[in-house]
């Protein structure tokens, strides 16, 4: 039962971002045929940022009427939103109008906004439902989280997303309007992306499948969790019984049989159920709380904001195959991650720290070849290439492992820590994104690299 239980933790896990990251790793194909173009990114951006009114909300109302939103029903309702526009996204993604004087892919932005809308709020409703199931399974669904951007990237790569050819021209009569100062006979070389190896229809339906996945999956965690909660019912009556029958009730209460510093699933858990999980609860003063939210927020802020928009500028330059190893090999490491978490667990904030330290200096390191593109240091050649992909795993890797402590640590809490998480998650992300919308979309301060036609100094 506990091995069903860590598949439906995991597959639920995988519907908090899986159309979001499925959207990012299939806009090579997608801005080739949307009025947009190349500004389809910036767009995105702003949209995702729109999103957060979602998780605003709940969190509002979390702190001001507890126990209004049923957690149980909005999930239910974001899930269900989820499915229904990304079928409809397979559709419509195409279809576009005039407004203000311009064509614009109406359908994809407005279904786009939606699905921002469920995997910004999955991040203030998922991860409390999980502190009704026991603490072991945490972090299976952070595996899940993890898994919801590693499997649309494996999608994308067998698709063939933003694999290119170089077609050699000869200008002739009909070349004039594209080349117009070449003269007869020279050579050029154009970049062309080749043809996917399925549509953008079938990679849409595919996520649909997967979100009705996570449905499924609630649905049976909902029927685990009621499980739970009557285990603790009984164990509480148990001990009220027991308590009633005997002359030493006072001794065992004041001694370790009912500590009032632990929680009723602690007492239930007490024979070792989880690894990870600590039978007294560990105390943090407000000191620990800031370092904790500031980690999460720094940490969020560089892998959901900062780094994803720049990491086309930081790998092209090296190549296509650079691109899609660091591509698919950091979405490995993520779940990764996540299951060293769970074998070699480390709540120690120290650590935490000298991690996020880590993993800000390879995202440093990612962010200077971004800034120096198209011409990066060690360009054309194999440690250039070897360097740019260990550097994006190893930064996805150490960050992603740090989101999962400190996801445990605050799940050994209180559910309230968790909502704050969730909600520093989703500020972290929104101004690591809206820094860089105006240094990648406004000012152009990253140039793109054109893979077969680049003119750097030996």
């Amino acid at each position: 039962m506990a091995f069903v239980t860590h598949l439906l933790a995991c597959i639920f896990g995988t519907g908090s971002w899986v159309a979001i990251n499925g959207l990012w790793v299939e806009l090579p194909i997608i801005v080739n045929d949307v009025p947009e173009g190349w500004y389809l990114p910036s767009y995105l951006t702003i949209l995702i940022q729109m999103a957060n009114i979602g998780p605003l909300f709940v969190t509002i109302m979390h702190k001001a009427k507890p126990g209004w939103l049923k957690e149980v029903a909005v999930i239910y309702t974001i899930i269900i939103l989820g499915i229904v526009a990304l079928f409809l996204l397979a559709f419509f993604w195409k279809e576009t109008t005039w407004i203000a004087g311009q064509m614009h892919s109406t359908g994809f932005l407005i279904l786009t906004f939606f699905l921002s809308l469920v995997d910004c709020t999955s991040s203030v409703t998922f991860l409390p439902f999980m502190m009704q199931l026991q603490p072991k399974y945490i972090t299976t669904y952070f595996i899940g989280e993890g898994l919801s951007g590693f499997i649309p990237g494996l999608l994308s790569l067998v698709q063939g997303v933003g694999m290119i050819k170089c077609v050699n021209y000869t200008r002739n009569e009909n070349t004039t309007e594209a080349w117009p100062n070449a003269t007869d006979g020279d050579y050029y070389i154009e970049t062309q992306y080749l043809p996917a190896n399925y549509s953008v229809q079938v990679f849409f339906f595919l996520l649909s499948i997967m979100m009705v996945f996570c449905l499924v999956a609630f649905f049976f965690l909902t029927r685990v969790s009621k499980e739970d909660s009557s285990k603790v019912s009984l164990r509480q009556s148990t001990v009220t019984l027991d308590s009633n029958s005997t002359t030493d009730v006072k001794l065992s209460c004041n001694m370790e049989t009912f500590d009032t510093n632990k929680s009723t699933e602690d007492i239930i858990n007490s024979s070792g159920a989880s690894s990870g999980s600590d039978n007294t609860k560990v105390k943090y003063s407000w000191a620990h709380y800031a370092l904790i939210y500031f980690l999460t927020g720094w940490v969020n802020a560089l892998t959901n904001g900062v780094l994803p928009s720049v990491q086309t500028y930081s790998c092209m330059p090296y190549g296509n195959l650079a691109y899609h190893l660091a591509a698919s090999l950091g979405a490995m490491a993520n779940p990764l991650a996540c299951l060293i978490a769970m074998f070699l667990p480390s709540r120690s904030l120290p650590i935490l720290v000298l991690l996020s330290v880590l993993g800000t200096g390879f995202g440093a390191y990612n962010m200077m070849t971004a800034v120096m593109s198209p011409c990066p240091i060690l360009q054309n050649t194999n440690w250039g290439i070897i360097l740019i992909v260990i550097s994006w795993i190893l930064f996805i890797g150490t960050l992603s492992y740090v989101k999962v402590m400190i996801g445990v640590i605050l799940r050994s809490q209180s559910h309230s820590a968790l909502v704050w998480c969730g909600a520093v998650v989703q500020l972290g992300s929104m101004i690591g994104a809206l820094v860089m919308f105006p240094l990648v979309s406004v000012y152009s301060f990253f140039r793109s690299a054109d893979l077969c036609n680049m003119n750097c100094p030996s």
